[in-house]
């Protein structure tokens, strides 16, 4: 995250300046500023990532909060949810400048741009009619911090037949009751494509191949021609694989 605050990049800061519960409507976006970490510099960048955190906790920062994710391709996600367009607007590093000292702040954040290559910011929204959540909507699922997540990339010509599809993939896994939860989230300002993303939420590699296995052969020949249809529809996919990192994130204590 740059040092330098200036009008253009507090829409980056504003990722900070969030409410992880989902609000009302029928859809909630999430702000995401991605570092491109070396991965030389993997072990610093974590250092200071982890004394940002600690920072936040001594001075008791009550206008930031986020959860972050850390992926295999040393990509670490910052993520939270904008409450409204006004919160872009604001200056979220603002209380933490004034309880931290700005010379403390920007020498913590100096040691941090060191550390990335690139850092892009983008909105996603979250969509709880093509999830499938049985249990309920929620970002952190207990025990379940890996994450198995796949981007769709689809076409604007395709963009109603794939939404078609992921509607009818959640038909599927509800009718056959399916253990394998997921969430929906689609390409928003600032993305640098469209697509849809797909998040998974397992304890681990090993626990996600095997939900994945158990689950392919309940949806049997119905799901193998559905994913056969979605195949034909996509431009490309990505798959984003990590861990949500509850060590690198924040929330007021009174949150």
């Amino acid at each position: 995250m740059k040092t330098t605050i200036k009008k253009s990049m507090q829409w980056v800061l504003c990722l900070l300046c969030i409410n992880l519960g989902l609000a009302q409507g029928d859809y909630q976006a999430f702000w995401v500023h991605e570092d491109h970490v070396k991965p030389a510099m993997l072990q610093e960048y974590e250092q200071v990532s982890k004394e940002f955190v600690e920072a936040c906790k001594k001075n008791n920062i009550s206008d930031l909060s986020f959860i972050t994710m850390a992926t295999d391709d040393f990509r670490y996600a910052y993520i939270g949810g904008i409450e409204n367009m006004a919160a872009l607007d604001k200056n979220s590093f603002a209380e933490m400048q004034e309880k931290m000292g700005m010379e403390a702040f920007g020498s913590m954040m100096s040691r941090m741009d060191k550390c990335y290559t690139d850092h892009i910011d983008y909105v996603l929204n979250l969509d709880p009619e093509l999830s499938y959540m049985p249990g309920g909507m929620t970002q952190m699922p207990e025990g379940m911090n890996y994450r198995s997540n796949t981007l769709y990339y689809v076409s604007p010509e395709n963009y109603s037949k794939a939404n078609d599809v992921a509607k009818r993939f959640k038909a599927l896994f509800a009718k056959n009751n399916s253990k394998m939860h997921y969430k929906v989230y689609r390409s928003g300002f600032g993305a640098p494509a469209t697509f849809f993303l797909v998040a998974i939420a397992a304890q681990s590699p090993a626990h996600f191949e095997t939900m994945n296995a158990e689950n392919m052969q309940l949806l049997g020949e119905e799901g193998a021609a559905l994913n056969a249809e979605l195949m034909t529809i996509i431009s490309d996919m990505e798959p984003m694989r990590g861990y949500m990192r509850p060590d690198l994130s924040y929330a007021p204590a009174n949150n």
